[in-house]
């Protein structure tokens, strides 16, 4: 079964990719597929970018490095895991 949206919030969804939130973190967020929102950005980017306010040239760096920190959190925690296994598993050999 298709779920209908409306287009107020179809668009509210493009203005949040715009502003630098991921397509994996809003779909997974409004439980909205991924290939739905990249066809809504195609379709109201334009406009939603017409009305929303100007911002700093900036922003763009800012997104790039919030999403390049996010990614770098994740590796961390990632190895944050193995580390525990590791030390976990040392442990039993000492016992």
């Amino acid at each position: 079964m298709t779920k209908k949206y409306s287009e107020e919030f179809k668009k509210q969804m493009v203005q949040e990719y715009l502003k630098g939130t991921s397509y994996p973190k809003l779909s997974k967020e409004y439980q909205v597929a991924k290939s739905t929102l990249v066809g809504w950005v195609k379709k109201y980017s334009e406009e939603c970018q017409s009305t929303k306010p100007q911002t700093s040239p900036s922003f763009s760096e800012n997104a790039k490095e919030i999403h390049e920190l996010h990614k770098r959190i994740q590796e961390l925690e990632k190895e944050n895991l193995f580390l525990k296994k590791a030390a976990a598993f040392f442990a039993k050999e000492i016992d």
